[in-house]
């Protein structure tokens, strides 16, 4: 799900979520302060120090950690263990996310380097079979389709909601009946297939299987010998199995079936993820002097479009100032059980990629990491920055027993509610229970909401990855009152059947008399 207009602001409108509940999330993480250390200088120690503290007071169960300069790699580790637990290392295999899409967009501008493509013609020139609902996919370029402004987008084509495909001309194929969200070239939407389009190029274009070509042209020159792409999340090493965060603890989780290929399915390490910074940063020379593409291609990469003017993106890399420091060069990955984050600094040459193995939204980890990470590049003294969820996850808590509290309440008050409605017109005892169905409404509407704000669009079953105390704190309102509603429905029935009969609508309780010729219920 990914993720998002921008690495972090996903994580910031979240906070509106919240709102809704009643409360609100101050910032997206909480700082807790780190052990002093006697030097901020990025080092293999100083490394291992920051990232190991961190596993310990966030209860993240592993990541890895690449970390390079210029055309040489400053260190690669692992920390804590996989899903199946085993230690992590340099060498163990993860699941990378959208990170794949710089990979992708690269593979691409091969083609354009070798004059097979051109970035300004229709994608439709070279992929025939892409055919959108919508007759202006016919004008969708190649160089859009890179920078996310195709006009496709989760508001029109929701992919993770709809049946997962197994290959990319099936992926490509079921985009048939699909709308645009917006014109060609005119807005910035972060949309996955925009990436089963490319790397389905890739394929048609150089004749060969998409993970093929990834593996000869990039993953091979760059001695990224434990790296592939993969078709689907069931592909990924334990079936990309991994963690969620819930109440400031982890718990295991199976990841659900995915496609993957082009936006999402590049599985690789902690060593290989230095060469691929190494190439981004040394104008696509690997550390070894292999050329995998011009300095020109590399630059283009990671350099947003002049329009619109309503974006960062550039090609499969967002390229943003953080506050009045330098520039970055990032992009971040999610699954539901995996979340990572490369980072390129421009001014120093220096390259970060952190994979963790927790999920999107609460675990929010590689994101954090690599922030720290950026501190100690930068001659700082960083903080471990938990994420947002291990705060929000105990204000969602109190809601919890709260909406249970009051629904308990709520029913042990029924028949008093319903002797004090019982003489009010249907509508009026309808406007009184329509509060009531707001909870309920919350919940169904639960999976929507976050979509909104993460501009992604999910189900409730993701949900319960994404953010499981959100999802828990929903479902006690929903079910609070529905028990409410239904405690007063009875009863209000059962008071009104009794005065219909005589006998008082609390067993004797009030009065029954008459008002113009009529029997009628008197107040107590």
């Amino acid at each position: 799900m990914k993720l998002i207009t921008a690495p972090t602001g996903m994580r910031r409108r979240l906070g509106t979520v919240l709102a809704a509940l009643g409360i609100a999330v101050a910032a997206t993480a909480v700082p807790a302060s780190s052990a002093p250390r006697s030097t901020a200088a990025l080092d293999p120690a100083s490394v291992d120090r920051f990232v190991r503290d961190y596993l310990e007071r966030t209860r993240l169960p592993g990541a890895v950690v690449a970390v390079t300069k210029g055309d040489r790699v400053v260190h690669t580790a692992g920390y804590g263990h996989t899903a199946s637990g085993q230690a992590m290392t340099e060498r163990t295999r993860l699941p990378v996310a959208s990170l794949s899409k710089s990979m992708t967009a690269l593979a691409v501008m091969q083609l354009v380097e070798a004059g097979r493509v051109d970035l300004d013609q229709p994608v439709h020139r070279y992929l025939p079979e892409f055919t959108l609902a919508d007759r202006r996919s016919r004008e969708i370029t190649v160089r859009q389709v890179l920078t996310q402004t195709s006009g496709m987008a989760d508001s029109a084509y929701p992919d993770l909601t709809r049946a997962q495909p197994h290959t990319l001309e099936e992926a490509v194929a079921a985009m048939r009946e699909a709308s645009l969200a917006t014109a060609p070239g005119t807005r910035y939407r972060y949309h996955n297939p925009n990436y089963f389009v490319a790397a389905r190029l890739v394929e048609v274009v150089s004749g060969q299987p998409f993970a093929d070509y990834l593996s000869a042209e990039l993953f091979g020159p760059l001695r990224m010998t434990h790296t592939a792409s993969v078709d689907s999340t069931t592909e990924m090493p334990d079936r990309a199995r991994g963690y969620v965060r819930a109440y400031g603890t982890v718990f295991s989780r199976p990841h659900p079936r995915w496609f993957a290929a082009g936006g999402h399915g590049v599985v690789t390490t902690a060593d290989d993820l230095s060469q691929w910074l190494i190439a981004q940063n040394n104008q696509g020379v690997s550390a070894d002097g292999r050329r995998i593409a011009t300095a020109r291609t590399i630059e283009l990469t990671h350099t947003p479009p002049e329009t619109p003017k309503d974006t960062d993106y550039a090609m499969g890399w967002w390229r943003n100032r953080q506050g009045d420091g330098p520039e970055q060069i990032q992009h971040n990955g999610q699954l539901l059980t995996h979340n990572s984050t490369a980072t390129l600094l421009p001014d120093s040459g220096i390259g970060i990629a952190v994979v963790t193995n927790t999920g999107l939204i609460a675990g929010d980890d590689a994101a954090q990491i690599s922030m720290g990470l950026v501190d100690l590049a930068r001659g700082k003294n960083p903080e471990v920055a938990k994420p947002f969820s291990m705060t929000a996850d105990w204000v969602l808590a109190a809601l919890t027993l709260l909406a249970t509290g009051l629904g308990i309440r709520g029913v042990l008050r029924a028949r008093r509610w319903a002797r004090h409605t019982a003489r009010q017109a249907w509508w009026r005892t309808a406007l009184r229970l329509l509060p009531q169905t707001l909870p309920i409404l919350l919940l169904t509407q639960l999976a929507s909401l976050l979509g909104l704000l993460m501009n992604r669009s999910g189900t409730l079953a993701q949900t319960t990855y994404a953010w499981p105390a959100l999802v828990v704190c929903a479902a006690a309102g929903g079910l609070a009152s529905t028990a409410v509603i239904i405690a007063r429905a009875l009863a209000l029935a059962r008071y009104r059947r009794r005065a219909r009969h005589g006998a008082g609508g609390n067993g004797g309780d009030e009065p029954l008399g008459t008002r113009d010729g009529h029997r009628a219920l008197r107040p107590a």
